[in-house]
């Protein structure tokens, strides 16, 4: 029955016959109870098909979309990212995760620096960069602990970073994890670059000098450190990010933390919460179901089957997220201290760079 029909026969048309009478059968010429029945029945189909329709938009519109960076690289950002989007754990904390892949570490952090994506999980002493350089950027969660970051040495003689005085080290000093490896090292008296020659390269580069022999020691980052041990059980790891940064600082460090722009917030008020839960979700996910969610990452980053199971079980990929608060704030605040103080940075930014709930 075409709309405009249904709507004149709710408002009582006499051509429709649905006056009370009808259904007593007392004036003829009306319409039989049964006919007036299957009448209002196509009326009610059609009249809930029209809010149905109507509804549709306001229910996608409910649920807003939130873009984040993510590498086409194996490693942290893309597997937390499809694991949520696998999972759907956005859509269970009312958002709709947008990924955006990009090649190279450099680009991946300029999506986030131009506006062209909302959030990214990175490391916290370059979020402090980017908020000195005016980017409007929010910390709200704790991510990956700097267990993942990892050096290795060849030579059976090297067994710390004081070993490799006067030697090379492979190290992609754009990276986050340059920068907590040079607070390490200059809180040992040792410096990147002059006491220890520093190759600039990425961790696939690093790993490839080290097997060349071109280099005395490579640092590299799950899940690749994984896939090392497998493959070159004979390597030592020299050092270990969490246990360095608790021997200068008493506790434990974060080498990823998850930011937004401050405008995504304003547009999603509860898009820190939100994106928050999901995250934990993923956490718990990897945790207590490891052997689906290294399937997961086999399937859409490529990962060797059992690399990530392995990361986790060694406690090296260790992802426990928080809202950062409390203790956390203070962990992260002293990581921008020491970023100052290592001369990484000139000053601290402000105050409200980690966000804090209304």
């Amino acid at each position: 029955m075409p709309l405009a029909t249904g709507l004149r026969i709710a408002a009582g048309e006499k051509s429709a016959g649905l006056h009370l009478h009808a259904f007593e059968g007392r004036a003829p010429g009306t319409s039989r109870p049964g006919a007036v029945r299957r009448q209002l029945m196509a009326l009610v189909g059609v009249l809930a098909l029209a809010c149905g329709l109507a509804s549709a938009p306001a229910l996608a519109q409910s649920r807003p979309k939130i873009k984040v960076a993510s590498l086409t690289l194996p490693v942290f950002n893309p597997i937390v990212w499809n694991i949520m989007k696998a999972r759907g754990f956005d859509v269970r904390n009312g958002f709709d995760l947008d990924i955006q892949p990009f090649p190279s570490i450099s680009a991946f952090y300029a999506a986030f620096v131009t506006g062209e994506v909302d959030a990214l999980a990175g490391g916290p002493t370059i979020f402090q960069k980017f908020r000195l350089e005016g980017v409007p950027v929010r910390l709200f969660a704790t991510g990956l602990k700097l267990s993942d970051l990892v050096v290795f040495a060849r030579d059976p003689a090297i067994n710390s970073l004081a070993d490799l005085k006067g030697r090379q080290l492979a190290i992609d000093m754009g990276s986050s994890q340059y920068q907590m490896v040079a607070i390490y090292a200059k809180a040992r008296s040792l410096n990147l670059g002059t006491d220890i020659t520093t190759v600039n390269a990425n961790f696939a580069v690093s790993r490839a000098q080290l097997e060349a022999g071109r280099v005395d020691a490579a640092m590299v980052a799950e899940p690749l450190a994984t896939m090392i041990k497998a493959q070159h059980p004979e390597w030592k790891i020299i050092y270990n990010g969490n246990d360095g940064w608790k021997q200068i600082t008493g506790q434990e460090g974060w080498e990823i933390v998850a930011a937004l722009r401050d405008e995504a917030i304003k547009r999603i008020p509860d898009a820190p919460r939100r994106l928050t839960a999901a995250l934990q979700d993923v956490a718990q996910f990897i945790n207590t179901n490891t052997d689906e969610a290294d399937r997961i990452a086999v399937e859409t980053v490529k990962l060797p089957a059992g690399v990530l199971k392995e990361a986790v079980s060694s406690r090296r990929w260790d992802f426990d997220v928080r809202p950062i608060a409390g203790n956390d704030r203070k962990v992260v605040w002293d990581m921008f201290e020491r970023a100052v103080a290592a001369g990484f940075l000139p000053r601290l930014p402000e105050e409200d760079i980690i966000y804090r709930a209304p």
